[in-house]
Parts: C-alpha cells; structure tokens; sequence
C-alpha cells in the first residue's frame, strides 16, 4: 500500500514511519525525507509495496516556503540558532522576481551539514552537532519552476517546484544571498510529490480511523 501522508510540524519522518507502523503492525518505509520543521506531503509504502518509493522518491516534488530575510540560523531554518544578521536592502517585487527566476534550470547545490545526508557512512547532523564540519561535494539539482507569492515586512513567501535531492532551506539561503542579505526558513510546506498531491494527503488521524473502521 501506497500513502500520501500529511506530515505535521514537530515531527521527523522517521516519527511518521514508526506511527505507521505502530497502527498496521507491517513494515514500513517513506520516500523523500522532510525536515521536522517541514510538513506537507510524505509518501509512505507499507508491505512489500516500499519496494515502489524509490521510484516514487524521484519524481518532480513542490513547495511553498517562507524565507526571512535579515537574518540566518546554523541549520537555515527554525531549529538553529541565529549565526548572523544583516540588513535587509530595499526590495522590489520586480527585482526579487528577477532573482528567483535566475535559479530555474540546473544549478549546484552543497548539502547542509544540518542534513540527514549520509558521507563515509555517517549521517552530517550527527557531526555537526558536534561542531564538525566537513567539505562536501556540490550536488546538480533542477529548479523548473519558481516564483515569489508574497513579500512583506522582510518575508518571502515563494512556490518551487524541482528535483529530488533539492534542499529548500539551501536554495533559500542561496535566494538571500543574492537579494544581498541574508536569510533561513521559518515554513515549509511540500505540497506534491509526483502525482500526489497535499489536498489529498491523509492526517495521521485519518490513517487511526480508518483502520479502526
């Protein structure tokens, strides 16, 4: 069985997967790992239909994310601590256009050491909890569709849609930057993975009152 889940804020996916797993008493895996900051749509495989999340976990993927500008955290989003503050220029809807529209296509990405990305074995969140940090090799990830939802009083609101193996918390920096300032997430929602989509997406609840039926 195949589950478009809504994974909530404050949860790992990996809190998901044991939840599942709790409740269907079967193996369980997911595909595409969000943030616990993160919510939005978590594709889970029960049985011996996790054997499809791998081709599952490649398809295009969206997002709707908040960026705020003037200031960036350790782990770019609202889990770290604050590491630096810069002013925030002034902005025009048309220039922040501009610079977001500048990402489409392939571009090169390196992985947050706040990440569950695995070098020599070892998870880098793991290392960077303890003040470790490593060189990692650049990624190619592909935007193919980005565009600015609202901004105001130094917040970002934009949708993207791209690749897997794209860190949004990354392209948001990367967006800061070229804003000439600085900036973290503090929302992300992944609104598709492929064909499944956030507004069909079951709660956890759901998933409970289901099986109770």
């Amino acid at each position: 069985m195949i589950l478009n889940v809504y994974k909530p804020t404050g949860w790992t996916s990996f809190d998901v997967v044991k939840k599942i797993k709790n409740i269907l008493n079967e193996k369980v895996g997911h595909g595409g790992t969000l943030d616990p900051f993160a919510e939005g749509v978590l594709i889970i495989g029960t049985g011996s239909d996790t054997k499809r999340l791998g081709e599952i976990s490649i398809k295009e993927k969206s997002y709707i994310a908040t960026l705020v500008l003037g200031k960036t955290t350790d782990t770019l989003d609202t889990e770290g601590k604050i590491t630096n503050v810069r002013e925030v220029p002034k902005l025009s809807e048309n220039k922040i256009k501009i610079v977001l529209e500048s990402f489409i296509g392939e571009t090169y990405q390196i992985p947050p050491m706040y990440s569950a990305k695995k070098i020599n074995g070892v998870r880098l969140y793991k290392l960077a909890r303890k003040n470790i940090s490593i060189d990692r090799k650049p990624n190619i990830v592909n935007i193919f569709s980005i565009k600015i939802l609202s901004y105001n009083k130094n917040k970002l609101k934009f949708f993207v849609s791209c690749s897997k193996g794209t860190y949004i918390r990354v392209l948001g920096n990367d967006i800061a930057e070229k804003l000439g300032t600085v900036g973290y997430l503090n929302k992300l929602i992944r609104t598709n993975v492929g064909r499944y989509d956030i507004e069909n997406a079951l709660k956890i609840e759901d998933i409970i009152d289901r099986c109770k039926s």
